[in-house]
């Protein structure tokens, strides 16, 4: 995993590796949005809403813990080891919206992301234990949450989409 070397550098990767990803998902037609082929494992649609929720969470856990709620992870009745029905959960909330739709709210929650990093101290973002939703055995520091639900997915799944898009067009 990449490390960063300031706050700065790493909102920058965020920004660069999104703009990417949904330059990749824009000329995408609507009526191809749930076509499913062998060699890739989710639909454009599915793909959508799997970041949708991802950052949705992310989001949502910082907020909780701001308000003093225990904060449940991955997210109430979903435990790590039944990942497949929280992404179900995922393309049921997000996966009726149109493409469009679906990638405005993407811009909006990739800029939530980008603003509340902003706010956050080199210390938060870069030293472990920092957040009680954060704190695990491996004793990550929180930007590395962050870069597993933004950066890594925006650069692997841009490659799907590539390919996607080379057998569906």
């Amino acid at each position: 995993m990449r490390v960063y070397t300031n706050k700065e550098e790493f909102i920058t990767e965020i920004k660069q590796r999104y703009q990417k990803y949904i330059a990749g998902l824009q000329k995408i037609r609507e009526d191809l949005r749930d076509r499913r082929t062998d060699e890739v494992d989710k639909t454009p649609s599915e793909n959508l809403s799997y970041q949708l929720g991802w950052l949705s969470l992310l989001l949502g856990w910082e907020e909780e813990e701001k308000a003093g709620i225990e904060v449940q992870t991955p997210a109430e009745d979903y435990k790590r080891n039944n990942l497949g029905g929280l992404y179900q959960s995922f393309y049921d909330t997000y996966g009726e919206e149109t493409l469009d739709e679906q990638m405005q709210q993407l811009n909006k929650k990739v800029m939530d992301l980008c603003l509340w990093n902003e706010t956050l101290t080199d210390k938060e973002l870069f030293e472990p234990e920092q957040r009680k939703w954060a704190t695990t055995k491996a004793k990550w520091p929180l930007y590395k949450l962050v870069h597993i639900n933004s950066v890594a997915p925006f650069t692997n799944f841009r490659t799907k989409i590539r390919k996607w898009k080379k057998i569906v067009l």
